[in-house]
């Protein structure tokens, strides 16, 4: 008997959506090794020199125009996508969807960004036959989500739930499960253990991020934070962002014993172990990695729209703050130096996230829906 095949379909606008996919197929494989899954970033799959090219522009748009992009969001926030853009997307990009799934046989499709979404809803429209859920990497709910032809919605939170439902999805097709991280993230290890593997000191650790196309380099809070480097180790992932990774080595502001700069690393779930706090723009994989480890966090320039959402989410639920000013900065790590309030602050964080977050609930849910 052959193996159940499962394709999940993503897009490279932002590292996120790409990680949950990796993130659900490695769950379900764990969970059930009588499943292939295969993760594909469809644009870039099917057209390898346009795809990086438009994902390059968005990401400037984004880094130069944010509130372009927030205008955008906003401006279509209730509606699904309408008709001659599907047609356009089709038409123009992915033509070959319906080979490619003919030629992968997958029992079950799962998009987790809302333009796959959209091409494979319109081919079930045409007679594809094939499950569809949704996997929705935000806690938002925006309408380039909402396709009659997807079989499931798998979400955040109940929040997200109730906002597909004003958009008119059945309650019975939404089940709110977390945004799923990957395995390495369901288990701990120890302080101790990173900072031997790491060379890193027994002192309180601030770990800054920015998603995966690193972290602003101009920006002032991120500065004033080296005036603490005496007491405090402070690690700066900056993804893949090389030149931004050169700037901060060559800057004496980042040159000290205890500032670690970090490029593209698949070991965040140990540095995130390793931290009594963590900095970051709020992209909705960051942050669910984040309350998975039960860190505190401050976050920074959330780009409108999306992220604007997740960042409120997180503070409403008691996982943090914005990043303000200064003041901020010095409110939290005085809180970090103050080792009996910090863990006790760490330990209220992890029974929230108990009750509001199983890391293992997502892949469970899609194995029950197959079954």
């Amino acid at each position: 008997m052959r193996k159940k095949r499962v394709l999940l379909l993503s897009e490279g606008f932002g590292s996120g959506h790409t990680q949950a996919a990796y993130a659900l197929a490695v769950g379900l494989k764990q969970l059930c090794p009588n499943i292939s899954a295969r993760v594909i970033e469809l644009g870039k799959f099917l057209n390898p020199v346009m795809g990086p090219l438009i994902i390059s522009a968005y990401r400037k748009t984004v880094s130069s125009q944010p509130k372009m992009v927030g205008l955008m969001y906003r401006s279509n926030y209730k509606k699904p996508t309408n008709r001659f853009a599907q047609l356009a997307l089709h038409r123009v990009f992915y033509t070959k969807t319906s080979q490619v799934i003919a030629q992968l046989k997958p029992d079950l499709i799962i998009c987790t960004h809302p333009i796959p979404n959209t091409v494979v809803s319109r081919l079930k429209r045409s007679g594809l036959n094939i499950p569809l859920y949704t996997l929705i990497t935000d806690y938002d709910a925006h309408g380039s989500w909402v396709n009659p032809e997807v079989d499931h919605f798998l979400v955040a939170s109940d929040e997200v739930k109730q906002r597909l439902v004003e958009k008119g999805v059945q309650k019975d097709r939404v089940e709110v499960t977390g945004i799923p991280v990957h395995p390495n993230f369901w288990n701990i290890h120890t302080k101790e253990e990173v900072q031997i593997q790491y060379e890193l000191k027994d002192i309180p650790t601030v770990l800054v991020m920015g998603g995966g196309w690193g972290i602003l380099y101009e920006d002032n809070a991120l500065s004033y934070m080296t005036k603490w480097r005496e007491t405090t180790q402070l690690i700066f992932c900056v993804g893949s962002n090389e030149k931004m990774k050169e700037k901060m080595l060559a800057d004496p502001l980042f040159q000290h014993p205890n500032i670690r700069i970090v490029g593209f690393t698949r070991e965040i779930h140990k540095l995130m172990d390793a931290a009594d706090l963590l900095i970051t723009k709020p992209g909705g994989m960051t942050c669910t990695e984040g309350m998975s480890k039960g860190l505190p966090m401050l976050f920074y320039e959330p780009i409108p729209g999306q992220e604007e959402e997740n960042c409120e989410y997180f503070i409403q639920s008691g996982y943090g703050e914005m990043l303000t000013s200064n003041d901020t900065v010095d409110r939290w790590f005085h809180l970090i130096h103050n080792r009996e309030a910090a863990t006790l602050f760490r330990e209220e964080l992890m029974l929230k996230r108990n009750l509001q977050y199983d890391p293992m609930r997502c892949p469970k849910a899609v194995l029950q829906f197959m079954q």
